[in-house]
């Protein structure tokens, strides 16, 4: 049976929060409207929007709360309409972290009541919310019987993940010397997290070794390229042999995590990003690290972080030589830059690293490129940077800056709260760090916070186009 995972923002889980525990000591209720990624190694439910119950229409105490469904009719009538999954949330303020037989009574009439309502072959489900914001569910089967959510995400400044019957995984022995640093809790997370490393060279490389060696339970590699002479300089593992052989990139980083033994479950995936089955399968991710360079690539996994409320790390390297004169080739700058990304606040192009505009350009690029080059000559389109140095130290160092900003959200340690990092840029030239804080919201991709599979996938008529058999 397919495990079924609920996922919200960091805004979402902030709103719900503050609505369920007003300071009354009394319980509260909300109903989640949800989309979803219907996926074949998990179901993802993407919290659409929330609609608190007011509380004047209810009945109120601190272990129960009663409503009519009539102060639910047009959410069942928008669920109906949009076939989206119904998710009842309510507040335990005494902190038990349990269903209780009262919510098991309730369950019992509500979630069959709305399945039969809705008339979709979709999950619905109940959630209770602890005083510290923690979480845990439940959604009605085919069969009539309840089972648990297998996890619960928020994508926030900080990440949470809450997952039933916690603590019963046992940590390796690898795992020993950095679980000092990040408690058990932490490495029972990565154990059962998803992730994915769309980009297989560069920086995909080193972010891959290291999730790996951190213990992650399953790595998603996503590149459609093979291994050449002039990667071997930066693809951890690789050898002139697999350049020889032109082994695909992802085959070669599976090939070295099936040989270290650490238990990790490596999916490579031999595709272009822009593909809809690759889609299908980073949507069911955990978190997903985009080590890419080209700028459309780069907004699809923007979009995609919203639509799924996945948290993405982006990572930019950048070498700058001098090109002409007596100097050239001194290398004049070496930087790189993180980009954390969450669902409903600000996105790499409401940050101006790039404009839609530019995204069209390299979409144009990337299917036409003859059409590309006369729109660059004509003057319609800035021209495009070809290969840059690349230098495998540099790309180490931001894959270690990436994959420590993950760490430091799920396991927060740093003095300033983690919204005061949303990119992080060092500069080997001024041997400087900077960092930026979050703020706004990128007026693009705010509509489609949580709305899961659409069509055309995610929006794009090419992924329709491309659609695998």
């Amino acid at each position: 049976m397919i495990p079924v995972t609920l996922a919200m923002s960091g805004d979402q889980h902030t709103h719900l929060q503050s609505f369920l525990f007003p300071g009354d000591g009394f319980e509260a209720v909300a109903i989640l409207l949800c989309g979803r990624r219907n996926g074949d190694r998990r179901h993802r439910l993407t919290v659409r929007e929330v609609h608190d119950i007011p509380y004047d229409q209810c009945e109120r105490t601190p272990k129960k709360i009663t409503w009519h469904t009539d102060a639910i009719a047009d959410i069942l009538e928008r669920a109906t309409a949009e076939k989206l999954s119904v998710v009842k949330i309510h507040s335990h303020p005494g902190g038990y972290a349990k269903f209780s037989g009262i919510d098991d009574e309730g369950d019992a009439r509500l979630l069959p009541m709305v399945k039969g309502y809705v008339e979709a072959d979709v999950p619905h489900g109940s959630v209770v919310m602890l005083p510290n914001g923690e979480m845990f569910g439940r959604v009605l089967g085919d069969d009539g019987t309840m089972r648990d959510l297998a996890s619960i995400s928020v994508a926030g400044d900080d990440l949470m993940f809450w997952y039933p019957n916690s603590g019963n995984l046992a940590a390796p022995s690898f795992v020993a010397s950095h679980a000092q640093a990040f408690d058990l809790g932490t490495i029972e997370r990565m154990q059962r997290m998803s992730f994915a490393v769309v980009g297989a060279s560069g920086t995909g490389s080193p972010v891959f070794e290291q999730l790996m060696r951190l213990g992650a339970g399953e790595i998603v590699a996503v590149d459609d390229d093979v291994t050449e002479e002039r990667n071997i300089n930066r693809i951890l593992n690789s050898t002139l042999e697999d350049a020889a052989e032109q082994r695909m990139k992802v085959d070669v980083l599976a090939a070295a995590a099936a040989r270290a033994g650490l238990g990790t479950k490596v999916i490579p995936i031999r595709k272009s990003l822009w593909d809809a089955d690759v889609i299908r399968a980073v949507a069911q991710c955990d978190v997903v690290f985009g080590c890419m360079d080209t700028v459309d690539g780069r907004y699809l996994l923007n979009a995609l972080s919203t639509h799924y409320h996945i948290p993405y790390f982006d990572i930019g390297v950048r070498l700058d030589a001098v090109r002409d004169g007596p100097e050239e080739g001194r290398i004049s700058e070496a930087c790189g830059t993180v980009n954390y990304l969450q669902p409903g606040r600000s996105s790499l192009m409401s940050r101006g690293l790039f404009s839609m505009a530019d995204v069209a350009a390299a979409g144009l690029r990337r299917q036409d490129p003859t059409a590309h080059d006369r729109q660059v000559k004509d003057g319609y389109i800035r021209g495009a940077v070809g290969h840059r140095p690349a230098v495998i130290s540099v790309n180490m160092l931001a894959a270690s800056l990436a994959v420590n900003e993950f760490l430091a959200r799920l396991h927060p340690y740093r003095e300033a709260p983690n919204r005061r990092h949303a990119e992080v840029t060092f500069s080997l030239a001024s041997m400087e760090l900077f960092s930026e804080a979050e703020h706004g919201v990128c007026p693009i991709l705010v509509r489609k916070v949580g709305r899961g599979d659409v069509e055309p996938i995610l929006g794009q008529i090419e992924l329709t186009e491309r659609k695998s058999d």
